[in-house]
C-alpha cells in the first residue's frame, strides 16, 4: 500500500486544516488507520486511530473535540480534519496503515508507530500565534 499525503500548510491559531491521505496498491478496508505527528525534538505519537472494520475511533487527549479522523472507502482516502488549531499543534503529520487494533492505548502511549506497516511521506503543519 502506498500512501500520499496532502493538505499541510501554515495557519493562524484558531484556524483549520484538513489533511488527506490517498491510498493505492491496496484497500484501506480491514486495516487500522491512524494519524501520527512529530514535533521537533520529540518522538512520533499517535493523534488518532480508526478501525475500518468496526468504526471505532480514538483521539489523543490534546486532540479531542478539535480533530476528526475519517475515511472515504470509495476514494480509498483517509482524512484528518483539524479545527481550533494551536501553536503546539505544529508538527509533521503522518498517516499510517497497519494490522493494528485501534484502542485508547494506541493514542495514549508511545512507540505504537513501530506497529504500523505503511506510511505517508509526512505533511508539515505550522500554526502561528
Amino acid at each position: 500500500v502506498q500512501l500520499v499525503e496532502s493538505g499541510g500548510g501554515l495557519v493562524h491559531a484558531g484556524g483549520s486544516l484538513r489533511l488527506s491521505c490517498a491510498a493505492s496498491g491496496g484497500s484501506l478496508a480491514g486495516y487500522g488507520i491512524a494519524w501520527f505527528r512529530q514535533a521537533p525534538g520529540e518522538e512520533r505519537v499517535a493523534i488518532s486511530c480508526h478501525a475500518t472494520s468496526d468504526g471505532s475511533t480514538y483521539y489523543r487527549e490534546s486532540a479531542k473535540g478539535r480533530f476528526a479522523i475519517s475515511v472515504d472507502k470509495a476514494k480509498n482516502t483517509m482524512y484528518l480534519q483539524m479545527d481550533s488549531l494551536k501553536p503546539e499543534d505544529t508538527a509533521v503529520y503522518y498517516c499510517a496503515v497497519g494490522a493494528v487494533h485501534c484502542s485508547e492505548t494506541v493514542v495514549s502511549t508511545p512507540k505504537w508507530d513501530a506497529w504500523y506497516e505503511y506510511w505517508g511521506q509526512g505533511a508539515q503543519v505550522t500554526v502561528s500565534s
